[in-house]
């Protein structure tokens, strides 16, 4: 099938340059009007859940009492002069009324937790006109500019929700800039170093550039359909280059194979039975994987799902019609403007990579004992990883947004930014919520408990706690609040940041078999069509887990514990969002199949053709091991470059897509995998009788392609 098509497009290589250039020029123009249909919201709230319920339920029937705004006001006197408040009353009248709704300060609330321990500070809270997020960040935008003008010899910084998240959206914005500016370059070197000439260096970089606006048109088409986080665009951005270039290598540097033994047509087509159809295999395996997050409840993962998937349709439509179409026009001349010849491959794994997997294959017991043990000990510190939610904290240290919400719960005793928030509905005597009050205020941990709000029968109670927000122990509390039973006649919702955590946990727990048995056994199925056998997939899982496990244990040590953060320019919370280890999870375990698919295609090839398990990975491995180093490499780069990311989450994802492929390209291909396929033996290649039979005539096997004379050597004997 797959050589057929190389054919097809080689005919028609023109039509296909022509109708991808039109593509290219629409998303240029309509693609990157993406940024402007963003959910600016990052979605990381549990739709449905306790909390989301509680929330809906307060803005419904008491109105919102979120802190679109909060201005902080600081100077060399305190609150109690009367030049004070004459100059931050000044300031907040001249702001438009008809994009602040409504302001709170010390001097009309008369609360204390309006006025810093050292009474030289103060802030205001602003609720901004707008129906919903993207509404009020239109407001915050008009007014922003006026919110730090102020007299008196004050100075004036801005935090609060609807603040935070405009400054983390245009953070992303200008991290995606600087990642394209840092990494094409960077890629464009290396892949010229690798082919050893300009031409063939250039095709898998442009395969990646056509990737981004392809994505960007993706994720344009998807928010008119449903909601795309803002975070979505840096993902599918260094996933869709990245795949893009690993694609773009495995393609080129098969055909530069092929050109030499072939003509052009027969080159292209004998590629696209071999390189084509592992690309087809990966592609669908990576989307595959990415679509377990569509079962989450959560925006964020959803969207991330959506577009991921989305992305890694355009990466592998990309490879297997431009990038054919491209190699077709070239032929031969894709070697043009080389600076080095080009060595032969061996065929029996002679070369460096096959010497090594011989080693390995020798003491296949050591190895693998030993690279398992290595790989459970990287693992070790996520068994103690602590759960957060998301917010000012992600931006880096000098951000306004931040600075404030970190002077709110340093410098204002009796600010409670974090409230466990109790909400009472159906509650006609006051005096039952007010004994159900009491009752949670005696709640060992809390400090206090206070109405907030009141209307008809629907009641606030938010409850001051002495627990860190993200710890063990205010998530246990949340579980404790819900426990009390709640005045006779009503119903209580308990929200609040820590139990959306609690109930983001409950969810993602709930889901999280569901997505193991998805993609999973969707996995399972794709490599047992495309190898014939059931052993070689229960093994590339496990290999997968325990590079997982690995990576997760890293990211522990470095975003929870703060091990490197000042290498990495970050500052640690001692949290992590439960978001990103999913998302980590679902792209992870989609990448490490791809670098999995590459290696046990060639190992299947080569066994194939001599019959011989030993002989067979050792070619593969020595067919592969340079290309998948130099494609390791090469997703380094352009991961590496959103690592310099200025949101913390985002710089997490980066680094531990890092690591992963690090462990993964080394030390699990590299060494797990020949121990592993030494030790099962011809194993690797069962499968029961009928689904031999099965894979005999379903399979998803290579093409014929025209002979083109010996392609390897002898097979060496098993040992």
């Amino acid at each position: 099938m797959f050589d057929r098509w190389g054919r097809w497009v080689d005919r028609r290589r023109r039509w296909v340059l022509a109708v991808a250039g039109a593509a290219l020029v629409f998303a240029g123009v309509w693609g990157t009007g993406v940024f402007g249909s963003l959910s600016p919201s990052g979605g990381f709230d549990t739709p449905g859940s306790e909390s989301d319920r509680a929330a809906t339920i307060a803005e419904r029937d008491l109105g919102r009492d979120a802190a679109d705004v909060v201005v902080l006001y600081s100077g060399g006197t305190t609150v109690d002069d009367p030049a004070y408040r004459t100059a931050v009353e000044a300031a907040l009248a001249g702001l438009p009324e008809d994009k602040v709704t409504s302001t709170a300060t010390y001097w009309t609330t008369r609360a204390p937790q309006f006025v810093s321990a050292d009474r030289t500070g103060t802030y205001a809270v602003l609720r901004l006109a707008g129906a919903d997020d993207a509404e009020r960040e239109e407001s915050y935008e008009a007014v922003k500019d006026g919110l730090t003008e102020v007299g008196g010899g004050l100075t004036a910084q801005v935090g609060g929700a609807v603040a935070t998240n405009v400054a983390i959206n245009d953070r992303v914005s200008q991290d995606i800039a600087r990642a394209e500016m840092i990494s094409l370059p960077v890629l464009l070197v290396l892949l010229v170093l690798i082919f050893g000439g300009l031409v063939a260096a250039s095709l898998p970089l442009l395969v990646g550039g056509l990737a981004i606006l392809g994505s960007f048109t993706a994720l344009h088409v998807l928010t008119y359909m449903t909601d795309v986080s803002i975070f979505a665009v840096n993902i599918t951005t260094f996933l869709g280059l990245g795949l893009a270039i690993d694609y773009g290598l495995f393609m080129v540097g098969r055909f530069r194979e092929e050109i030499g033994r072939r003509n052009r047509a027969d080159a292209l087509a004998a590629t696209m039975a071999t390189a084509g159809r592992t690309v087809a295999v990966s592609g669908v395996t990576v989307a595959v994987s990415l679509s377990g997050l569509l079962l989450f409840d959560q925006t964020f993962l959803r969207s991330m799902g959506y577009g991921g998937i989305a992305t890694v349709f355009v990466c592998m439509i990309g490879a297997l019609t431009v990038l054919p179409a491209l190699l077709a026009v070239l032929g031969p001349r894709v070697n043009a403007l080389s600076f080095r010849r080009r060595g032969k491959t061996g065929g029996r794994g002679e070369g460096w990579w096959g010497r090594l997997a011989h080693s390995v294959m020798r003491r296949p017991v050591i190895y693998a004992v030993a690279t398992v043990a290595l790989l459970l000990a990287l693992g070790a510190p996520f068994l103690r990883i602590n759960w957060g939610g998301v917010d000012a904290a992600v931006l880096p240290a000098d951000a306004q947004a931040r600075v404030v919400a970190e002077a709110l719960e340093s410098d204002f005793p009796g600010s409670s930014t974090n409230p466990v928030e109790a909400v009472v509905t159906g509650a006609a005597d006051r005096a039952a919520v007010q004994a159900y009050g009491d009752r949670l205020g005696a709640l060992d941990g809390v400090t206090g408990a206070a109405v907030t709000g009141t209307s008809g029968g629907t009641t606030r109670i938010a409850l001051s706690y002495t627990a860190d927000p993200n710890s063990d122990e205010a998530r246990d509390l949340v579980g404790r609040v819900r426990d009390v039973p709640p005045p006779a006649g009503a119903d209580v919702h308990v929200g609040g940041a820590t139990a959306t955590v609690v109930d983001q946990l409950a969810s993602v727990g709930a889901t999280l078999p569901w997505v193991g048995l998805l993609v999973g056994g969707a996995t399972f199925a794709l490599l047992f069509l495309a190898f014939g056998s059931v052993v070689l997939p229960l093994k590339a899982i496990v290999m997968n887990a325990l590079s997982l496990a690995a990576t997760f244990g890293v990211v522990v040590l470095i975003f929870q514990d703060g091990n490197l953060s000042g290498v990495l320019d970050f500052t640690a919370t001692g949290a992590i969002a439960p978001a990103m280890p999913i998302l980590m999870l679902a792209m992870l375990f989609g990448i490490s199949m791809d670098y999995e698919v590459f290696l046990l295609s060639r190992v299947r090839e080569q066994y194939d053709l001599t019959g011989s398990n030993t002989a067979a990975v050792a070619a593969g491995v020595q067919r592969t091991g340079a290309i998948i180093t130099s494609a390791a490499l090469l997703f380094i780069v352009v991961i590496g470059a959103f690592a310099t990311s200025g949101i913390t989450f985002i710089k997490m994802t980066g680094v531990g897509m890092v690591v992963a492929i690090l462990v993964d390209a080394t030390v699990v291909r590299a060494l797990l995998v020949p121990a592993a396929m030494r030790l099962l033996g011809r194993a690797n290649w069962w499968a029961p009788g009928p689904l031999a039979r099965f894979y005999g005539r379903y399979g998803i096997k290579e093409g014929d392609a025209p002979p083109a004379g010996p392609q390897v050597a002898p097979p060496v004997p098993v040992r």
